[in-house]
């Protein structure tokens, strides 16, 4: 709410049914320098509420010579993103001389919106300093003075999925060596390396020795892969740059590929189907093969993180 609400001020003698806030010594909050006061939790409408007390004004919104009150709702972190709660909620201050509550503003009239990215509402301006401090008022005597509160849930409704992107600030270089053996008497179409972790994640080599596709026969081809897939979640993905890189184990002029990927569970591998010449490979005038094993290394940098908003 703004600092100021056309709807006007209103008494009544009930107290308020689901909370009141006393505060003895309501003075020494401002020389404490408590310039911000939560109050405990309260339930209503099925979750949980407190009060949030500014006792000389709400400074980040630059508020001064008022009393800012704010309802709040706590544990945000159990919230799904996209679950929003339509409340209608007034605030109490006692009257000690007339033994009745001055509500203001009467804010039951307008239902405010509370979800994951918006927790807290409430009236910047609630009262003056100098009408809550004046002694023929009653809401300051003895130095001690109660708030209160109504909170009445309206409705509710989820608005749907999102997600969040992390972009990494400071990415990781992640290697892998392996070694694939024995390379004449393989017959399959693929062979993976035993999986190894980069970032939060495990990954694994997948060598096809007489290619994949269309050039089948022509060209070895060569991927990076999510070892466990199904592990991540529907909406999840992973954005990184990947090296691979088969070793000349003669003359170290080693053969490298390098692209930026994202990886999912329905896009878990990728790479190079034209890797490099199977005749290539297999000379024996480059060092690729050399007794029959050929060294494959991986390079991973986690660039960022795509997770469901929980």
């Amino acid at each position: 709410m703004g600092s100021q609400d056309a709807i006007p001020r209103s008494t009544v003698d009930a107290p308020p049914a689901h909370y009141v806030m006393k505060i003895q010594s309501f003075s020494l909050l401002a020389k404490n320098s408590i310039e911000r006061y939560e109050s405990g939790k309260f339930e209503a409408g099925g979750y949980k509420w407190k009060l949030v007390l500014y006792p000389s004004g709400n400074k980040s919104k630059n508020i001064r010579e008022h009393i800012s009150l704010y309802l709040a709702l706590d544990d945000t972190s159990s919230l799904h993103h996209g679950w929003e709660i339509y409340v209608n909620f007034r605030f109490f201050l006692h009257d000690q001389t007339n033994d009745n509550y001055l509500v203001g503003p009467d804010t039951v009239r307008k239902e405010r919106r509370f979800h994951k990215m918006k927790a807290e509402w409430g009236i910047d301006q609630f009262i003056p300093l100098r009408d809550f401090n004046l002694a023929s008022k009653g809401y300051l005597v003895d130095d001690t003075c109660a708030f209160g509160a109504e909170v009445f849930v309206c409705k509710e409704r989820s608005t749907g999925k999102g997600e969040c992107l992390v972009m990494m600030k400071e990415a990781i270089l992640y290697k892998h060596l392996y070694e694939f053996d024995n390379l004449s008497k393989l017959d399959l179409e693929c062979y993976d390396s035993k999986p190894f972790n980069a970032g939060n994640f495990k990954w694994k080599i997948k060598l096809y020795p007489k290619g994949k596709g269309a050039e089948l026969g022509n060209y070895l081809s060569l991927y990076l892969a999510l070892a466990d897939p199904s592990a991540l979640s529907p909406c999840s993905k992973i954005y990184a740059q990947i090296t691979l890189r088969i070793l000349d184990q003669k003359q170290a002029k080693h053969h490298f590929g390098k692209a930026n990927y994202w990886f999912s569970a329905s896009s878990h591998e990728n790479g190079a189907a034209i890797f490099m010449p199977i005749n290539n490979f297999t000379n024996q005038n480059f060092g690729y093969v050399v007794k029959d094993s050929c060294f494959v290394e991986a390079e991973v940098i986690i660039l960022g993180v795509v997770d469901a908003l929980s």
